[in-house]
């Protein structure tokens, strides 16, 4: 795997699936009078690996091909096979941060048996409570994939967070509500400053450059505060890394030569294309 020139962790962002059909009145609230509404704008899936000298942190755990195919995505690989890819192996993670539990975030927590799983308590409650009773909201959520958390937590596996939390020295998890009540980023430590894995906080930076969310939330007036929140966490605007943008994969360093579907965040980024700050 690559090396930083300096202290501090190396971090990963890993695509498993795709969806290029996806168009752009899907992905944002507000559209521009006389836009095109029904323009092509993609959708990759991730996952994110954070290594330090004694640890791997896997920052949530994808979906398998099933659910994916279910809610007409493409998958491309199992996320510990992306992982593979970087050279570690699923049994060597830590801890997995789940920052949120739809189900493109949540699943596949068997594959990382020796794995504490961080969650916020207002997440888990959410999913878990009435608010389950409304289509609307229940419909991000996979059943199975909560009966399996279930099932972790009654092992003893999951650690609950209110809050901003340590996960270990340099990696912090920090709850922002908004897309979902216990959305949580999380903040890593590299040799280029601090990187925040903004996850689903900031789908895309468009949604983050101009203010214009994501219409699946719960709140919009979270929302807007979350972007606020990344935006200060982060040690500037390259150092915020969304969850779902393809631009990612195209702005940052692969992680090893001719190595599809992985980059290395902690390395530079190219400049963000003026497209991605239209307002």
């Amino acid at each position: 795997m690559p090396d930083t020139d300096g202290p501090g962790y190396r971090v990963f962002a890993l695509r498993y699936g795709a969806n290029p059909r996806r168009r752009r009145y899907e992905n944002v609230i507000h559209l521009q009078p006389g836009g095109c509404h029904d323009a092509a704008m993609p959708m990759d899936f991730f996952v994110w690996a954070v290594v330090g000298a004694d640890r791997v942190v896997l920052v949530d755990t994808g979906s398998g091909p099933g659910t994916m195919t279910a809610r007409g995505h493409d998958h491309h690989r199992a996320p510990r096979a992306a992982l593979a890819d970087v050279g570690l192996d699923a049994t060597e993670v830590d801890d997995v941060v789940t920052t949120h539990l739809h189900w493109d975030h949540a699943g596949t927590i068997g594959d990382f048996p020796r794995a504490r799983l961080h969650i916020q308590r207002a997440e888990l409650a959410h999913a878990t409570g009435p608010a389950m009773c409304s289509p609307f909201l229940r419909r991000p959520y996979d059943r199975p994939q909560l009966t399996h958390w279930l099932g972790a937590l009654h092992e003893g596996r999951v650690v609950f967070h209110d809050g901003d939390g340590e996960i270990a020295p340099g990696v912090t998890v920090h709850r922002v509500g908004g897309h979902t009540p216990g959305m949580q980023v999380v903040r890593v430590a590299t040799a280029r400053g601090n990187v925040v894995l903004a996850s689903d906080a900031v789908h895309y930076y468009e949604n983050l450059t101009t203010e214009n969310p994501f219409p699946v939330l719960v709140s919009t007036i979270d929302y807007i505060e979350a972007l606020k929140i990344v935006a200060r966490l982060a040690d500037g605007p390259d150092h915020i890394v969304p969850g779902h943008d393809p631009l990612v994969l195209r702005r940052f360093p692969p992680a090893a030569p001719g190595l599809d579907g992985a980059v290395a965040l902690h390395l530079s980024p190219a400049p963000l294309p003026e497209a991605a700050v239209r307002a």
